[in-house]
């Protein structure tokens, strides 16, 4: 007997929500209907797909393994109805696009207004997560990278780069003297990230492993350190362009800034599949076009 795909869906979304209780209100369905359909699945496959306890519920390996599975099985069935419904009319669905906050508030966010005006039966859903996540088990459609790619079950589209500034407010410099040289950073308030080397390297020769006087886990709230004369930040050009047009950020060591970093990588990335739905292909053109990195 054939597993149905509804069925299926009533699984993943036990996954998703943690339990069979919360599933069943997010669905608006009878927690019955919801726990049955997970006993039909196992009763067809012989195997236990889920370890269920009074506090908790957790696959097994073979669930793990499985879900994994009919996430990219449903996809890929969504995908050929999508392709074939796009030869008469415009790309249409939901798309949940996630990326760090800095991103979505500098870049996606101003575009919002005109992609939905050139395609108004997209429903566009944004996430913002500062850490990588599974796109499968998050049921995110695009990410959008900043650095460089480690995962290989993913395609990605390089957007662009977007270099990296060393930036502080006048009111700072005023104060503290602009620096000059690499060796006149040791004298200022450096502002940085916490629990990343990587991010705290700043792309001098040498290359400048700082040590922060003020860090925080977030680019925009390192910018608005700046912003308030804290010290000097390393910001990608995508987050201070402006904030340098307009005179409240100032660059510093422009001149002895080194291009190439990984860091300037600006990838959308997604899951493999036979191919790219019409809805998310049109929003990676849009992106690539207008985007200001």
């Amino acid at each position: 007997m054939k597993t149905r795909s509804d069925d299926l869906q009533l699984l993943i979304s036990v996954v998703d929500c943690g339990g069979f209780s919360a599933a069943a209100e997010q669905l608006g369905v009878q927690v019955a209907k919801v726990s049955r359909a997970v006993a039909r699945i196992e009763s067809q496959l012989n195997i236990t797909l889920l370890n269920r306890t009074t506090r908790r519920l957790e696959l097994t390996e073979e669930g793990a393994t499985f879900v994994d599975s009919i996430r990219q099985g449903l996809s890929t069935l969504a995908l050929a109805e999508e392709q074939l419904q796009s030869h008469s009319q415009q790309p249409s669905g939901r798309i949940r696009l996630d990326a760090a906050s800095p991103f979505a508030l500098h870049q996606i966010v101003p575009l919002i207004g005109d992609f939905r005006r050139l395609y108004p039966a997209i429903e566009l859903e944004l996430t913002a997560n500062e850490g990588i996540i599974d796109l499968l088990r998050h049921q995110v459609d695009v990410a959008i990278r900043i650095g460089r790619l480690q995962d290989s079950n993913l395609h990605a589209r390089l957007l662009g780069r977007s270099p990296l500034l060393l930036v502080a407010s006048p009111s700072y410099l005023a104060e503290h003297g602009t620096p000059q040289s690499a060796a006149a950073l040791q004298h200022h308030q450096l502002l940085g990230f916490v629990g990343s080397n990587n991010l705290n390297r700043w792309p001098l020769q040498p290359a400048l492993a700082i040590q922060p006087h003020l860090s925080a886990s977030n680019g925009e709230v390192v910018r608005q350190l700046a912003l308030a004369g804290h010290g000097i930040a390393c910001l990608s050009r995508f987050m201070v362009a402006p904030d340098i047009a307009e005179g409240r950020l100032r660059s510093v060591l422009s001149s002895q800034l080194v291009a190439g970093s990984e860091r300037e990588l600006v990838h959308a990335v997604y899951y493999r599949s036979s191919g790219l739905a019409p809805r998310v292909s049109v929003l990676l053109d849009y992106l690539q076009q207008h985007l200001k990195l």
